[in-house]
């Protein structure tokens, strides 16, 4: 068994090598074949890149970095950044760390975590202790005061909208384009759980509201809301990176105000800067008085 699984890793390696390699010598066109593989491998470098995580923290980037590659990219080491190495209960609210390269950083190691999200969903990690519990987020099953450390990344976005790329959703009339602010009780509940002196790390794509139906993209507005929620319960930091053919850099918010997500399942917004996704994502370090 012990040799079939190490063959059956090296040909799964070797699978992704080759997909990564065709990738790269073809257009690099976002969503082709192997660029799953590419930007896994990119994330994967920037999180072992002390120096590059150390620009995050700073709000310096790169000139070049991340082009062609969606959000994720500045999403995982942005939050690897302000991320303590100590020992925490730890809620991953989305299931955005569930990847094996993910669950073995180095910071990771001393957390307990606990993954949530609404669906079952494969592979999942039993073997490496990982609790999973499936649930909505606006009704979460933990008592108050429970995590030091929870991560919502790009989550709250989809909360109310069709999710069955996804292999689920609920009951929505897909032909109403108005904004849906449910995911206030997503925050309000993610606020409850956080232990006084805990952090929230808090994700969303920003700029105009675009209704893309699996998913909304916050506007001034919709973030004032969030910051309301947040205002007598702790203090916040937010930040701001935007993607144009130069990459990702840091931007004010004023810069980001009219920037459009591009919908690889529609073709809606793509541009000519070869945008993966969406071109600005807000970040939001909380701590929970």
């Amino acid at each position: 068994m012990k040799i079939y699984n190490r063959v059956s890793s090296y040909l799964s390696e070797r699978k992704k090598k080759l997909r990564i390699e065709k990738f790269q010598s073809g257009d690099k066109i976002p969503w082709s074949e192997g660029y799953a593989e590419f930007k896994e491998l990119k994330i994967g470098e920037a999180l072992n890149n002390n120096s590059l995580l150390e620009d995050f923290s700073k709000k310096k980037l790169p000139k070049g970095y991340g082009v062609g590659i969606d959000e994720r990219i500045v999403e995982y080491p942005w939050i690897f950044s302000q991320l303590t190495g100590e020992k925490s209960l730890f809620l991953d609210a989305g299931s955005t760390f569930n990847f094996a390269y993910l669950l073995d950083q180095k910071k990771l190691q001393s957390k307990k975590i606990h993954i949530c999200t609404f669906h079952p969903e494969s592979p999942n990690f039993n073997e490496k202790g990982i609790s999973y519990t499936y649930s909505d987020l606006r009704e979460l099953p933990y008592k108050d005061n429970l995590f030091e450390e929870i991560v919502c990344q790009s989550t709250i976005e989809h909360i109310d909208m069709d999710n069955s790329i996804y292999g689920y959703s609920p009951e929505i009339d897909k032909s109403i384009q108005k904004k849906s602010y449910s995911y206030l009780d997503a925050v309000k509940e993610l606020l409850r759980i956080l232990k006084p002196s805990g952090s929230l790390l808090l994700t969303f794509p920003f700029g105009k509201f675009e209704n893309h139906i699996f998913f909304q993209q916050f506007d001034d507005e919709m973030l004032s809301l969030i910051e309301k929620e947040f205002n007598s319960k702790g203090s916040y930091e937010l930040s701001f990176i935007k993607y144009s053919k130069s990459g990702w850099l840091f931007a004010s918010k004023e810069e980001c105000l009219e920037m459009e997500s591009y919908n690889p399942h529609t073709g809606k917004g793509k541009g000519d800067d070869g945008a993966a996704h969406c071109r600005c994502v807000c970040l939001i370090n909380f701590k929970k008085y």
